[in-house]
């Protein structure tokens, strides 16, 4: 039962990230067809959809170092998109900010999340 609940917190965390991607591909979609709504847009879905990507990778981490490493890389990678968030809404180079305001909770949620993960991480080493 102990590992069905573990692999439940899993999941939901894999799933969570997928769905933060969904939600800036999105976003990514709607931003406005400048040359600044371009760039941004380039930047976040690269950014945005990259924490889900590298979760999948540490999952089959080669070593505890390598698992810590792509930790970090999601963190980085949240950070990065936090930022483009605040840009996009700040212009705003989008309709309506209330996605925006969404995707700003979350993301600051799955910082938080990788923040805790990464720091009892290198307790453990």
């Amino acid at each position: 039962m102990n590992e069905e609940k573990n692999n439940n917190k899993k999941f939901d965390l894999e799933n969570r990230l997928i769905e933060f991607s969904v939600f800036i591909i999105t976003i990514t979609e709607n931003i406005f067809n400048t040359r600044a709504g371009n760039h941004i847009a380039g930047q976040i879905v690269k950014s945005g959809t990259s924490p889900a990507l590298n979760y999948g990778e540490a999952q089959s981490a080669e070593s505890r170092n390598d698992f810590i490493h792509k930790l970090k890389i999601i963190l980085k990678e949240l950070r990065e998109t936090l930022i483009s968030l605040k840009i996009i809404k700040r212009v705003p180079l989008t309709k309506g900010t209330d996605t925006i305001e969404k995707a700003l909770v979350e993301c600051n949620e799955l910082i938080a999340i990788f923040k805790k993960v990464s720091k009892l991480q290198n307790k453990i080493i």
